[in-house]
């Protein structure tokens, strides 16, 4: 036999901006993002909470294009889409969008301008990833969570199959833009969903980070907007540097250090029937993690204090009954959540538990039983 091999390697640019008012006819932002001095196609996805929240905004958005149509052509009034689960839950949404971007004729120097929450950022983007094999797509995130996070990650996805993320690509958006005031108009359960995680990044990355997050409780609870912008940009950036530097971008291999406390996040999610929020299921996770790190021995008992009581300061319930539900032969379905969790990367299974705070450890096997103890110890800490 014979082979030809090469080694290829593909440059990303990947950009995050942070403004205030960003459809402000004076806010050069989004124009200078994506004006490349030939007119440009765009077509902007809009979430509908966030449209009837906020009904002057299709409006400044219009304004906004028609000053910068030199360079800038909207192809269309926003389109209005649904957000959270239930988007991701609905394949015909990425249809719908992918009939719009040929319909309109938007290409591969075109845009796909989405600006919601971190489910509709997915849908978005799974469309704009699938379409023509790649339009360029740029997130606007609206939410705590999606600008902390989800929004400036590289991994689109829908639900399948009672799955979370089964359907997918990697693809990192053309741009991310945060604009701190489309936060006003959240709830308080929405406005917190992007601490649990910072203290997921900073539990795993930056010992520093947590200690702020510490200090800061209070504000935060409180949203006070300077201790929310400085959580915002350092759990960004702490996101975009383990993409950039940490070796596998696309997981290609087994590990998923950023999912830290997500094996059972997921399964959580799905036995509630997405009842349970994404954010709410992942500081319940990391705590399950938590305990369990401190109970075999490689988390120290004050650190883990620590951890749980900063989630409880934000905000964040650390039980959730859905824990004890159970299969026929009496084993929960909870632990199920691990080999789901290595089936979506496939390979070892690798799960990101706690050596330290900043310092998380991979280790290559979980104990049901002490799972099950770490769940118990969870749910009377919560009497």
């Amino acid at each position: 036999m014979s082979v030809i091999e090469r080694s290829i390697q593909v440059s990303w640019q990947l950009r995050v901006f942070f403004t205030e008012e960003v459809f402000a006819a004076d806010n050069l932002v989004l124009r200078d993002a994506l004006a490349d001095g030939a007119p440009r196609k765009v077509l902007i996805v809009l979430e509908d909470s966030l449209a009837q929240a906020r009904p002057e905004l299709e409006q400044q958005i219009e304004k906004y294009f028609a000053a910068h149509a030199a360079g800038l052509k909207i192809v269309r009034p926003p389109l209005f889409v649904c957000g959270s689960e239930s988007a991701k839950n609905s394949p015909s949404i990425v249809g719908e969008l992918q009939s719009h971007i040929n319909r309109h004729h938007i290409d591969r120097h075109s845009y796909l301008v989405a600006i919601g929450g971190g489910a509709l950022l997915d849908v978005a983007g799974f469309a704009a990833a699938t379409a023509h094999r790649g339009v360029r797509h740029v997130r606007i995130p609206t939410t705590t969570l999606s600008q902390a996070d989800s929004g400036v990650g590289v991994k689109n996805g829908l639900n399948a199959f009672g799955k979370k993320n089964f359907i997918g690509t990697f693809a990192p958006p053309f741009a991310v833009i945060n604009d701190f005031n489309f936060l006003a108009t959240l709830t308080p359960a929405d406005k917190r969903g992007g601490y649990v995680e910072a203290v997921k990044v900073a539990c795993i990355r930056d010992a520093k980070f947590f200690n702020e997050l510490e200090r800061d409780a209070q504000k935060l609870a409180a949203f006070e907007p300077a201790a929310m912008k400085h959580l915002i940009r350092r759990c960004a950036e702490l996101h975009l540097e383990h993409i950039a530097t940490g070796g596998d971008p696309f997981e290609m291999g087994s590990a998923r250090p950023l999912d830290f406390g997500h094996w059972a996040a997921h399964k959580l999610e799905q036995l509630s029937n997405f009842e349970i929020s994404h954010s709410d299921a992942v500081a319940i996770g990391i705590a399950l993690d938590v305990v369990y790190s401190k109970n075999i021995g490689l988390l120290g008992a004050e650190s883990a204090t620590r951890i749980l009581n900063l989630l409880e300061q934000l905000g964040f319930r650390l039980f959730a009954d859905e824990f004890l539900n159970a299969d026929n032969s009496n084993r929960l379905t909870i632990l199920s959540g691990l080999e789901e969790f290595r089936e979506h990367l496939g390979g070892e299974l690798t799960i990101t538990l706690l050596n330290e705070i900043g310092r998380g450890l991979e280790v290559y096997e979980m104990n049901p039983q002490k799972i099950t103890a770490a769940i118990h110890e969870l749910r009377a800490r919560k009497k």
